[in-house]
């Protein structure tokens, strides 16, 4: 049975093939048409899907969409009628639209999906799940485990922001809700808008923000703008926010109260935006850590799975790993909207056509998130040579040799092999890698090639059976979601003088002998490379353990601020060409920079709204 998972209209649309219960294929539409958390229908990704797998449309069984259209109508009609006469402005923009094109979606997706195939019924084989329970599915059915409690949280989905769940075998069965507008995720985008930084899409920089500043405004976040319960269940008080009915995330009162309005993206930013990211920060994983404990204490269970976009916060998840309630933790890589496409089909096919799980041969069925387009090797070729391109076509060994030495001599690299990752993560698919054992790798990476804000740190890869000498962790983080500490041995004592600093002064201090990894508390975003699931790259680690004696290096996405992650060779060239990456290996072929055709170089940041 071949089930087509579909994502769209909001944010991150993505498409999905499962086939028998086999995960097949999954990518995200931004990765085709270049345009940033791309909402429109995906009709690349589902081409993709469709012809990577060697289905026809008319041949699929069923499609999912990871959404009821009708539920989110119901929330925001009776959301205007509960705060009226206030938000007319907003209710005069939003409600056309929903008449025009949202409340009559399923029209909408049955006249997409004609264009796929016109003599198909799409009517017969179109189907629905509720928003929720795809990112359950999308989180327990790729899971190593036969029983969990599946935790989601997100903005909001049709009316659940919250939910908890039991997932046994090919069923699951949601137990709890907590609904709009109350919403964890929301309080976190209203400070990610408050500091300047886009909702929906900063939420990651305030995260990486936060290690910069002190927690002091967190008990007023509890005095005043949330209930937080022992148990983990929260009310906001709307008094401060105004996404509901307005137009922007928060209102005066929250200005006041933080002693400011929101900051400009085009201003600085000062200690107090750190504190604030900070102190949110404390206050999501407190929260998060109260219901988790709640669940474990209420359910028994074992084991957990998380999915929606707050799934994302990898600090967070790295304090539920820590705090041992639970045995195993299992993060939906693809954890935001996208990863509601997968779990759409999956729900379709173990929870409406009663399918059983296969089982998993590599301690999940995600394949390592390697679900996207690759490129044989003589395409490669083809491609570059169109392009203008100067390249060398390399055997194996020579390719591994030459990428490792490109590494030790402290340059960037482009590195593009195999299928593209599913998710916001560059996993050593489309990844630009370099030492990270160099003291100014960190600064160079973020200004001269990713052209981003120079607070945002870079990931490690590690080799599985080598994170225990480096990190405080000590099992499988395959999808870069646990945040640990670099281990004591591995740190640099700061001096009396480097104590004394704050915010990003720190930033130019090394803090370990890995500090292109390090971030300012000595935390670490950690990738386990393991050779089962992308064995090249687990190879290019080995080869530079044994050339340095260290199994770690930076794992950067390929792309710069505000660009979808590259998908074909004619992106990772462009972008090879528009930065400071001294070298790129593209399948078999090597490309140096100072070897091109200085003409083919162009500013590239211009191509893409900052981020």
């Amino acid at each position: 049975m071949r089930v087509l998972g579909i994502s769209a209209y909001y944010h991150d649309s993505a498409a999905a093939l499962v086939e028998d219960g086999e995960v097949r294929a999954a990518a995200q539409e931004e990765r085709f048409t270049r345009k940033k958390h791309d909402a429109r229908f995906p009709h690349h990704a589902v081409r993709f899907c469709l012809e990577h797998c060697q289905v026809r449309a008319q041949d699929l069984d069923y499609v999912c969409f990871y959404d009821k259209p009708f539920l989110k109508f119901e929330r925001l009609i009776e959301t205007y009628l509960a705060f009226a006469p206030r938000g007319f402005r907003s209710f005069r923009m939003a409600v056309p639209l929903w008449i025009r094109e949202k409340l009559f979606q399923k029209a909408l997706l049955r006249a997409e999906l004609a264009k796929l195939s016109p003599e198909t019924d799409w009517t017969a084989k179109l189907l629905f799940t509720e928003h929720h329970l795809s990112h359950a599915a999308s989180a327990f059915f790729p899971s190593p485990f036969e029983e969990a409690v599946i935790l989601t949280m997100d903005g909001v989905g049709e009316w659940a922001t919250t939910s908890a769940a039991n997932g046994r075998g090919h069923h699951i069965e949601i137990f709890q809700e907590m609904n709009f507008p109350h919403s964890l995720g929301l309080l976190y985008s209203a400070f990610t808008y408050h500091t300047g930084f886009k909702v929906n899409s900063g939420e990651y920089k305030l995260m990486g923000l936060a290690p910069y500043g002190q927690p002091r405004y967190a008990q007023l976040i509890l005095d005043h703008l949330v209930d937080l319960k022992p148990d983990g269940s929260f009310r906001l008080n709307l008094e401060y926010f105004d996404y509901c009915t307005g137009l922007t995330m928060t209102n005066g009162k929250f200005d006041r109260l933080f002693g400011g309005r929101a900051r400009r993206p085009d201003e600085l930013l000062r200690q107090e935006h750190m504190d604030l990211a900070a102190s949110v920060q404390v206050v999501l994983e407190e929260a998060v850590l109260r219901m988790t404990r709640s669940l474990a204490a209420e359910t028994g269970a074992r084991n957990l799975c998380l999915a929606g976009g707050v799934a994302l916060n990898c600090v967070a998840n790295g304090r539920i790993l820590r705090d041992g309630r639970f045995r195993g933790l299992w993060v939906q890589p693809a954890a935001g909207d996208a990863g509601g496409a997968l779990g759409a089909a999956l729900a379709a096919c173990h929870m409406y056509q009663d399918q059983p799980r296969r089982p998993h041969a590599n301690g999940d069925s995600m394949k390592g998130a390697y679900l996207g387009p690759e490129f044989a090797p003589e395409e490669v070729e083809r491609r570059l040579r169109a392009l203008g391109a100067r390249f060398q076509v390399l055997d194996h060994d020579t390719l591994i040799r030459q990428s490792v030495e490109t590494l030790r001599q402290e340059q960037a690299l482009g590195w593009f092999q195999g299928r593209m990752e599913f998710g916001p993560r560059a996993l050593g698919a489309r990844s630009i890698l370099a030492d990270a054992r160099s003291r100014t790798m960190q600064s160079v990476l973020n200004l001269k090639v990713k052209f981003r804000e120079s607070f945002r740190p870079f990931a490690p890869s590690v080799l599985r059976e080598h994170v225990g000498e480096y990190f405080e962790l000590d099992c499988d983080s395959p999808y870069m979601l646990l945040v640990a500490d670099v281990l004591h041995e591995h740190r640099r004592p700061m001096t009396p003088e480097q104590q004394m600093l704050f915010g990003i002064e720190k930033l130019n201090v090394p803090r370990s002998s890995i500090p292109a990894v390090t971030h300012v508390d000595f935390s670490a975003r950690i990738q386990t490379v393991h050779r089962e699931t992308h064995p090249l790259y687990h190879e290019l680690l080995s080869a530079f353990h044994r050339a340095t004696g260290c199994p770690v290096i930076v794992n950067t996405s390929f792309n710069v601020r505000g660009e979808p992650i590259v998908c074909t060779p004619e992106d990772a060239f462009r972008c090879f060409m528009g930065t400071h990456m001294d070298a790129l290996a593209i399948g078999p072929c090597f490309l140096r920079k100072a070897d091109q055709d200085p003409a083919l170089g162009r500013d590239y940041r211009s191509q893409f709204e900052p981020d």
